[in-house]
């Protein structure tokens, strides 16, 4: 997997070598072992360790006391948040949550919560990863939870939801807990995060945000408490159209074909009032935010519009302005992208513990994996990937194995883009020019197939004859 460490400090070294475990032993394992793991980041765990001592050593390191998820995560968010540090630039801040599926665990079922429809049981895992707000490049994970479902009585009150410390709408407020007030940081997060609750909380936070609504709301026009009320959507549609875009979509359910759409674009000022019915921990002030509306002009017959309702507290007066937020906004799917990483590339759900507190370590390290499976697709998109030469992110063994395989030849001149244009064809990708760029999957496919090149081109180098 790329890494622009030295060859004194490996990726694993700068994510985990300073990890609070107890015992530096304990931390050379972890290090170790996520060397290995992003080298084979798919199948089992016997799959992904070189050898039953390896494994042996995995088990040993998540059954210790000291390795605990919340030490594991607290280490990768000291990494990443010297990455931010280091940063010129702006740094979206993506929430977002998916469900890990331990059913098959039997022996945990007490110990998890209901997913689904209620009959499975697992955790809904809480993400906060980085990205450079300008190229989507994933800097790392700035915290996980794994919060487990309260079997709630059907009989609930309002009253008693909110007093309830469990509640999943608190997620979000835990999840940017740990964040710095930094103007720089710009929280972006799904209709799940948009309570008056956690609104609250952002605008108070010294960083910016952008969170699709979906509630009814009411405001104010403009940021002062003048005037009659309007409900959200009405108000925001009333507004002169600030410009319009077209881009290419993907059809709705039912159809594969992409198509271009054209959107216009609204937005202004507005004062948000607090819901009548309190939801939440919140006050009674209203919010001065700032909203995007962007609605398709023309869907195809039998298809809904497409449309966006952005809440932010960025200022909105052009589009320019509207342009800049939705941008940000659609970063939003990279995280869904990492969970899809999380189950497909690292098989996350395929963990076969006896105990939580072996179960949760080995998801936190599994985690930072599958950051790397988002890094290989990230390192192919660089501005400089058809000059730097690939021996600057992979070791030389690697880009001569695949040389070998692609041209014939046991060189190590390959460029960036060369590396992965061999490496997206090793996964299935045809190269040609109109097809879309590969994206991490397919690149995943290949350095899987690349790895067994390796281990079969060291296999024989040790088995030579004479």
């Amino acid at each position: 997997m790329p890494s622009e460490y030295e060859a004194t400090d490996t990726l694993g070294r700068a994510m985990f070598g300073h990890a609070q475990l107890g015992d530096r032993r304990r931390s050379e394992r972890l290090v170790t072992t996520f060397e290995q793991m992003r080298r084979h980041p798919g199948g089992t765990l016997p799959d992904k360790m070189s050898s039953p001592a390896d494994l042996k050593g995995l088990y040993r390191l998540c059954h210790c006391e000291a390795v605990t998820h919340a030490a594991l995560i607290a280490a990768m968010r000291i990494y990443t948040l010297a990455r931010i540090a280091a940063h010129d630039g702006q740094v979206l801040v993506v929430h977002d949550a998916t469900e890990l599926d331990y059913t098959s665990l039997g022996s945990l079922a007490e110990d998890l919560g209901q997913i689904g429809k209620g009959t499975h049981r697992g955790y809904l895992c809480h993400n906060v990863i980085a990205l450079d707000a300008t190229t989507g490049a994933v800097l790392g994970l700035l915290d996980q939870i794994l919060h487990c479902r309260d079997d709630v009585p059907d009989d609930e009150t309002l009253t008693e939801l909110r007093e309830r410390d469990t509640r999943e709408s608190l997620l979000w407020l835990r999840g940017a807990g740990q964040l710095p007030g930094d103007p720089r940081l710009i929280d972006v997060a799904d209709q799940g995060a948009s309570t008056f609750e956690f609104l609250e909380h952002e605008t108070h936070s010294g960083r910016r945000f952008v969170i699709r609504n979906g509630k009814i709301r009411k405001v104010h026009a403009g940021h002062t408490a003048v005037g009659r009320t309007h409900y959200l959507k009405e108000y925001v549609q009333s507004l002169p159209e600030l410009g319009r875009f077209t881009m290419d979509v993907q059809a709705q359910k039912g159809r594969k074909a992409r198509r271009a759409a054209e959107f216009t674009v609204r937005g202004g000022p507005v004062l948000l009032l607090r819901p009548h019915a309190r939801c939440g921990r919140h006050g009674d002030d209203p919010l001065p935010l700032y909203v995007v509306y962007v609605l398709e002009v023309k869907p195809p017959r039998g298809e809904k519009p497409i449309e966006w309702m952005l809440l932010t507290n960025e200022p909105v007066r052009t589009f320019d302005d509207a342009w800049r937020v939705v941008g940000w906004y659609e970063r939003r799917w990279v995280v869904e992208e990492y969970h899809k990483a999380l189950k497909t590339g690292c098989q996350i759900e395929d963990l076969q513990f006896t105990a939580v507190e072996r179960l949760q370590p080995a998801i936190a390290l599994l985690s930072a994996v599958a950051l790397t499976l988002l890094n290989l697709r990230d390192a192919s998109r660089r501005p400089d990937a058809q000059t730097r030469r690939a021996t600057t992110l992979f070791a030389r063994e690697y880009v001569e194995v695949l040389n070998a395989w692609r041209h014939g030849k046991v060189r190590c001149d390959l460029t960036v883009h060369d590396f992965f244009l061999a490496l997206a064809r090793l996964g299935g990708h045809q190269n040609r020019k109109r097809d879309h760029r590969p994206g991490w999957l397919i690149l995943w496919r290949g350095w899987t197939k690349l790895q067994c090149m390796l281990d079969g081109y060291h296999a024989a180098q040790r088995t030579k004859c004479g």
